[in-house]
């Protein structure tokens, strides 16, 4: 008789435990990570404490304006400017020690102008012309 009432105590324990990290796994909800305010997209980092990208956006969701990439720890990373999705204007993208790794203009989505490319500690390593401004 004991062991008949040890193991239905077993059994009752070991579906008590199964039935509750069940309900854990399905608690747990998926973090919102990106919105759009007033024509201003956001992405943010999980835990949403800092935000990776932000811009504006035209109408029809296309980018349009200052484009910005930051990094966790909320240091500008790079921006591209924008007009009704297509790259216009001038774009910079820097090191994680805050030096410039590259820059230079757009115009209609192609590069143009003199772009310049810097190693991690600012020395110009590269420049590049890709022709003039209409």
């Amino acid at each position: 008789m004991k062991k008949i009432v040890f193991l239905f105590a077993t059994l009752f324990l070991i579906s008590a435990c199964e039935n509750k990290s069940e309900k854990k796994k399905e608690e747990i909800p998926k973090e919102k990570l990106v919105e759009v305010k007033d024509g201003v997209f956001t992405e943010w980092y999980p835990g949403k404490k800092q935000i990776k990208f932000q811009g504006g956006q035209d109408e029809l969701g296309n980018r349009d304006g200052k484009w910005t990439f930051y990094a966790e720890n909320g240091t500008e990373l790079s921006f591209t400017l924008y007009d009704h999705g297509k790259k216009e204007g001038f774009s910079l993208v820097k090191y994680p020690n805050g030096r410039i790794h590259y820059r230079g203009e757009y115009q209609n989505d192609e590069m143009i102008g003199l772009w310049s490319t810097y190693d991690e500690n600012g020395n110009l390593i590269n420049e590049k012309e890709y022709g003039v401004r209409n």
